[in-house]
């Protein structure tokens, strides 16, 4: 399995962002124009925080990135129409007025990342677990029901 870069971030494999009918992130040819003086792209890269979306056989797998956050500064929320959200937010560290700062790397601010679910998603049953700072949600799958065959006896 190979990692292929693109313009739609990295995929895994053969897929593209046109063979994921799951995908709800669209293509932003603006997304690293920073409109404002006062936000930086240090601190943008927080706002568009990568994740991994896998399916397994048995669930949806999203793992997210968050080093630093706390579990209390994380949200994931599913909505009606089988969307999953996953947003939080770092505060900028406080300046202390005898503080020195000589550079400033680790980003800051807030971000949100919404997914559309497929329709064997159980939605009543998704499950959010943060450890070294990775966030795991799992969404498990309902079973894809066979159709019934009868065969059919061909007369004359």
């Amino acid at each position: 399995m190979s990692l292929i870069p693109s313009f739609f971030g990295t995929r895994r494999g053969n897929n593209s962002i046109f063979s994921d009918p799951f995908a709800l992130d669209v293509w932003d040819p603006f997304r690293d124009v920073i409109p404002f003086p006062e936000l930086s792209r240090e601190n943008s890269a927080f706002v568009t925080t990568r994740v991994d979306w896998k399916e397994t056989p048995e669930a949806h797998v999203f793992k997210a990135d968050l080093p630093g956050l706390k579990k209390e500064e994380v949200k994931v929320e599913v909505e009606d129409d089988r969307v999953l959200q996953i947003s939080g937010k770092r505060n900028v560290e406080k300046e202390e007025k005898n503080d020195k700062w000589h550079r400033v790397e680790r980003s800051s601010g807030e971000f949100m990342r919404r997914f559309r679910l497929p329709e064997n998603a159980k939605m009543d049953q998704v499950k959010a677990a943060m450890e070294n700072g990775v966030l795991t949600v799992t969404v498990p799958k309902e079973e894809v029901k066979k159709p019934d065959v009868k065969a059919i006896e061909i007369s004359g």
